[in-house]
């Protein structure tokens, strides 16, 4: 009984197709190994996280074109009487893993298209966040806003199909152009000295961002040079609209597309600072209410005699 096992054993190991086979499953081994090996010998020395990722992604891809190179020239002579199967199956293959393509071709597209990068803040299918992985198949974002405000992070993680960059438009707040407009409003009180209102905003405006405003433009030029577009104004704009309530003076400016919040909030702290500071020359406006009581009606009933 053993040597029959063992003859089997021996006729199985002897035939060429799973000799082939054991060859594969050990050389897809050794490339694991020296894969793992080499993504803990490269990145032990990289500081920068970017390049850290880049690298372990190039390393991955590397690893599994040698796979597919050692499958494809170990079973070289098999492939031959394959090829009408593979075509006949092509097709219903095609239909059922359409969306599977799709998501492969939109990884293509991102590749090569510049759509977005790592690190990118943008918005896809309806959903806007930080790229933090391009997959084959999918992009995975950490997600900002829902019911966190002022496009902070909201703890979640979304994966989104590589497709959908043929489906809905794709909004990049950082790729060419690291920065975004943004607006806030100040209501002045009428009476105020609406003249010296402005210049006070003008120069807050000026001190909270004129940090920025030299990257912004030497970032913009490059934009009108690239593009078909306008050379629109990157310094601090203070404009004034006069209501039926207040005068309403807006503060346009450029900010980095990851400070909205913080930069609103330097600005209205230096505001609230610079009027309290002006003695009364300037004061903010808000709406107001007063609930006063009813007037008195004196009411005075007739009284109606009827005579029988």
């Amino acid at each position: 009984m053993d040597n029959k096992i063992w003859n089997t054993v021996v006729a199985w190991f002897s035939d060429p197709t799973v000799g082939k086979i054991v060859a594969v499953i050990v050389g897809i081994i050794l490339i694991n190994v020296l894969t793992r090996t080499a993504r803990r010998v490269l990145l032990g020395h990289i500081v920068n996280t970017d390049t850290r990722y880049r690298l372990r992604k190039l390393v991955n891809a590397a690893g599994a074109l040698v796979s597919v190179i050692l499958i494809t020239v170990v079973f070289s002579n098999k492939l031959g009487n394959l090829t009408v199967a593979f075509g006949v199956a092509g097709a219903g293959i095609a239909f059922a893993l359409q969306e599977i393509i799709a998501s492969v071709a939109g990884w293509v597209a991102i590749s090569f298209g510049n759509f977005y990068s790592v690190g990118d803040r943008v918005q896809l299918g309806g959903i806007v966040g930080d790229i933090i992985d391009i997959g084959i198949l999918r992009t995975t974002l950490m997600e900002t806003g829902d019911w966190v405000k002022a496009d902070l992070y909201n703890g979640r993680i979304v994966r989104v199909a590589n497709s959908f960059v043929f489906k809905e438009p794709v909004f990049n707040y950082s790729g060419d152009f690291p920065f975004l407009w943004d607006e806030i409003t100040v209501p002045v009180k009428y009476g105020s000295d609406y003249r010296l209102a402005r210049e006070i905003l003008q120069k807050i405006a000026n001190d909270a961002l004129g940090s920025i405003v030299p990257e912004a433009q030497k970032t913009w030029h490059m934009m009108v040079n690239k593009y078909r577009i306008e050379d629109a104004r990157i310094e601090p704009a203070v404009t004034l609209v006069a209501n039926d309530n207040w005068l309403e003076f807006t503060i346009r400016y450029v900010t980095d597309f990851k400070r909205r919040r913080h930069t609103k909030d330097v600005l209205f702290t230096r505001i609230l600072e610079e009027f309290d500071a002006s003695e009364g020359k300037v004061s903010l406006a808000s709406a107001t209410f007063q609930l006063v009581d009813a007037p008195v009606f004196n009411v005075r009933m007739a009284e109606k005699i009827s005579v029988n």
